[in-house]
């Protein structure tokens, strides 16, 4: 994991979203869907909103909006590119890229509803550290890693112990692997938004 750039505690400077840029990122999102699912291109956009040209790491997650079943989750852990571009390559991958799943089909589009996550640079993080609720969570060991976004505990109830177990079962990794000296744990905090029901 040393490729993955870290930050101090509050050096982030990250560009504040307003209820507009959130908004249309989510617009973005679901043409992007859309577009790439009908006839597998993207759709070309202007972006005029600063904010959404800063590079910004994201995840997009997709439920059915029936019974709030995971559909696709896909993201990335370092900004690489631009946080509107980020979010459509995102859209697209957890689509049809996220291996638990069979790729989403143009027709399931409309029944479907459409997370956004936006990450601060990951930081290491003490176990004791971890604010369940506040704290995402990411661990590496050897050729292992896995992430879990901040709001899964939240959903499935976890204590911060239970939390940091998860984290280590979704990178194929025992429980208790945390504890580990030679196991690195970052922590991240997210902005999360949805579209409205």
């Amino acid at each position: 994991m040393n490729d993955i750039p870290t930050s101090e505690p509050g050096g982030a400077t990250d560009v504040q979203l307003t209820a507009r840029d959130k908004q249309a990122l989510l617009q973005l999102a679901r043409h992007t869907l859309e577009e790439y699912l009908e006839t597998g291109s993207k759709p070309d956009v202007e972006i005029d909103s600063t904010a959404l040209q800063e590079p910004r790491a994201t995840f997009v997650t997709l439920t059915v909006r029936a019974d709030g079943q995971l559909r696709g989750c896909r993201g990335e852990v370092v900004a690489r590119q631009p946080l509107f571009e980020s979010v459509m390559n995102n859209a697209i991958a957890s689509a049809i890229d996220d291996p638990r799943f069979r790729p989403v089909t143009a027709d399931e589009v409309p029944a479907l509803h459409i997370e956004i996550s936006v990450l601060t640079p990951m930081q290491p993080i003490e176990p004791e550290q971890v604010e369940v609720g506040r704290h995402g969570l990411m661990i590496s060991k050897g050729a292992n890693s896995g992430l879990l976004l901040p709001q899964v505990p939240i959903e499935w109830r976890w204590s911060r112990e239970e939390f940091l177990d998860s984290v280590c079962r979704k990178a194929g990794l025992p429980p208790g692997t945390w504890r580990d000296r030679d196991a690195e744990l970052f922590g991240f905090e997210c902005e999360v938004w949805g579209e409205e029901e």
